[in-house]
């Protein structure tokens, strides 16, 4: 991955300050960095051992690990899913364009160097809302010559600012098939299926949904504790059953094994991880 010296619109990361509060004074054309409330994407980064957040992030790190210590290992978990998915995506299916919403902090490898790795020419549109988020994808995520990637800043609970930004209809076919990626995203957003029905109703045939997201099925009383803890940080997280996660794939044709917790999702041969381990389903669908 190349570094570059420069981060969006010309400042460092380092020059990205943060404002109290949403009505805060800045100067026109600064990003909004709320320091009031934890961020998923900052807490990740903290309890993956990252520099990226603030001190409302770590203390909300921090209870949650007390709430669950087993998170840490549940999100390194998650990213080895992710790059499962993806791989499977871009050698099995054989697709060449992603769509990952709710991107998250970059920590290699990144979607577009797994999927780049097995056809360079692929395509990637990130999508996320957090300006530290923003500032590191457009200054460390780079393309392979043959592909490209890109970035738009959205909230993924309105698809339509997703799907109608410049930057995907400039990127991605949309008359071709689209592998869109919601990786530990949905369990903070309440009408989960709404969004995915509004994400897939504007995908053409053949395109996949890949997500996981969190439940209580496994490991109940620790991560019930540990949702409760995020939503009193302003930060709800919605649990969902397997057969609720079943449900935000209804109308699509589930690739094998289905909807289960996310070490069983075509794991690595010789790799073995219990369940316990584990705060989430994994499943990919496609659109039919």
């Amino acid at each position: 991955m190349e570094h570059e010296d420069s981060v969006g619109n010309g400042g460092s990361v380092e020059d990205q300050r943060p404002v109290e509060h949403d009505d805060a004074p800045r100067a026109a054309g600064a990003p909004l960095i709320d320091t009031s409330k934890a961020h998923s994407a900052r807490v990740y980064n903290y309890i993956l051992g990252g520099k990226d957040n603030y001190p409302v992030d770590v203390a909300a790190a921090e209870a949650l690990l007390e709430a669950w210590p087993k998170l840490a290992t549940s999100m390194r978990i998650n990213r080895d899913t992710m790059q499962r998915m993806a791989r499977w995506l871009a050698a099995e299916a054989g697709i060449r364009q992603f769509l990952d919403i709710g991107t998250g902090l970059p920590t290699e490898p990144n979607l577009h160097e797994v999927v780049q790795e097995v056809a360079p020419e692929s395509r990637v549109v990130y999508v996320d809302n957090d300006p530290i988020v923003l500032a590191h994808a457009r200054a460390l995520l780079t393309s392979s010559p043959e592909g490209r990637t890109a970035y738009i800043d959205a909230d993924m609970r309105s698809p339509w600012q997703v799907l109608e930004a410049p930057e995907l209809r400039e990127t991605l076919d949309l008359g071709r098939p689209i592998g869109v990626t919601v990786i530990a995203m949905l369990q903070f957003v309440e009408d989960a299926g709404n969004l995915v029905r509004q994400l897939t109703a504007a995908l053409p045939k053949g395109s996949y949904l890949a997500l996981t997201t969190a439940t209580a099925d496994i490991t109940r009383d620790e991560v019930t504790a540990m949702a409760e803890e995020y939503t009193r940080r302003d930060v709800p997280m919605y649990l969902r059953t397997r057969s609720e996660v079943e449900g935000l794939f209804s109308g699509m044709e589930m690739v094998d094994p289905g909807v289960v917790p996310m070490n069983r999702w075509k794991p690595e041969p010789g790799v073995e991880i219990r369940d316990e381990d584990v705060n989430m389903y994994a499943g990919v669908g496609r659109v039919l």
